[in-house]
């Protein structure tokens, strides 16, 4: 597994970490934090899947290039 795009990668621990943090003070309700923090991984793990299947995507994670 190789990080593929740090910049997304960032972008999506910033955001989780930030839902988090809102969720632990009570500044949002837990359903819209769980909503938001399921449709940021939903993102990851989806360009994963489309990168895996040889679709043109700038995954977040991608599988290990094998050299031959």
């Amino acid at each position: 597994m190789n990080l593929e795009n740090p910049s997304k990668a960032l972008i999506a621990l910033v955001g989780l970490i930030c839902i988090t943090v809102l969720l632990a003070v009570d500044q949002i309700p837990t359903e819209a934090g769980t909503g938001m923090m399921g449709t940021i991984l939903g993102y990851a793990v989806g360009n994963g899947i489309a990168a895996k299947q040889g679709k043109t995507v700038s995954p977040i994670i991608g599988s290990k290039k094998v050299e031959q």
